[in-house]
């Protein structure tokens, strides 16, 4: 159990039967009445950020998240297949679980898989990923005052903004956390 007054960035609360991480949080004590906590609190299934009021004193039981390496096999148009690297026992996801991270994901990656009393919900990327530029324009010397940049497509479909002198077939590394090139490769 932990108490409101206790909570901290990404303490992971079960609140009505939901599961959410505190994203932000906000020790308030007026002048006048009692002090309460205002939390900004993520649902770790749906993702929707909901802003609520707790008592100090209010106690929510701690919910465990298990994270598991896993990697990615494959996808078969709508189910996208990761394996266990301990068990070997493979799990298919819906695009609705990984969404956010497939776009950084190569067959064969290692990942992060988030459960939640056995159910997966979410899957992280690597932090740095290297992938190949397979589409960008040219970029002309000369174009800007300032070291400018360009949209480019890596292999597997995401669109990176990256520096002029980047080429098709460059090797470039990607923040996944705010999906911006980091260097080249």
């Amino acid at each position: 159990m932990i108490a409101a007054g206790d909570f901290r960035k990404g303490v992971t609360i079960e609140v009505d039967g939901q599961v959410f991480t505190v994203v932000d949080f906000m020790h308030v004590k007026p002048g006048k009445g009692a002090a309460f906590v205002r939390t900004k609190l993520k649902n770790v299934m749906t993702g929707a950020v909901i802003e609520k009021t707790f008592s100090p004193t209010e106690k929510f039981e701690e919910a465990v998240i298990e994270r598991r390496e896993m990697q990615y096999l494959y996808n078969d148009g709508e189910l996208y297949y990761f394996m266990d690297t301990e068990t070997y026992e493979q799990i298919p996801l819906n695009y609705d679980k990984v969404e956010d991270a497939i776009k950084y994901i190569k067959e064969n990656m290692i990942v992060t898989v988030k459960f939640y009393k056995g159910e997966a919900f979410s899957v992280e990327p690597p932090t740095f990923v290297e992938l190949e530029v397979v589409e960008t324009e040219p970029g002309f010397r000369g174009d800007t005052a300032t070291g400018g940049s360009k949209p480019a497509t890596v292999e597997t479909g995401a669109v990176i903004q990256v520096p002029l002198f980047i080429n098709v077939g460059d090797k470039i590394r990607i923040d996944t956390r705010t999906g911006e090139y980091l260097e080249r490769v």
